[in-house]
């Protein structure tokens, strides 16, 4: 991973962070805890550096999972965005606003994956246009994936 600026935050953008330091391995996780925290098949996270990590607009809330590891998200919106252990922090590679170079490394608990997961990419792929332009129409209220000046509180609402 590089040094290069990175950013990123929650949907609502309620919690946001910047990190100007190089990165740790980026990973998939299959145990439940973090099938349970993400909603998903797996969780998929990157080491934060130990200097260069900041929260620049709120922080999140945390749910101790374990003994000695606890769980961040956003309060607001429920964005799972941390997973917070003795040896550091490790952040969603889904919150960055860049997750291009971040494909993971490694999977680890990988004897608790479910056992569909390596085939999932295998499904059909809808191809309906119209289910496509129907989509374009949707007007979004979640955080862009980028800093912003200001932005509310509570996210955006009509």
């Amino acid at each position: 991973m590089t040094d290069k600026i990175r950013t990123g935050g929650c949907q609502c953008g309620a919690v946001r962070f910047r990190i100007s330091g190089q990165l740790g391995r980026a990973s998939i996780c299959h145990c439940r805890m973090c099938q349970k925290q993400f909603g998903g098949f797996f969780s998929a996270l990157v080491t934060a550096p130990e200097e260069g990590m900041e929260w620049t607009r709120g922080e999140p809330s945390y749910f101790q999972s374990s003994v000695n590891i606890d769980r961040g998200f956003c309060s607001n919106c429920g964005t799972p965005m941390t997973y917070r252990h003795p040896g550091g922090l490790e952040l969603a590679i889904g919150t960055f606003d860049d997750r291009n170079d971040l494909a993971p490394q490694i999977q680890v608990n990988y004897d608790a994956r479910l056992p569909w997961v390596e085939t999932i990419f295998d499904a059909p792929v809808h191809q309906d246009p119209d289910f496509y332009a129907r989509q374009e129409a949707i007007i979004s209220f979640q955080h862009p994936d980028h800093d912003t000046r200001a932005w509310p509180a509570k996210g955006v609402k009509i």
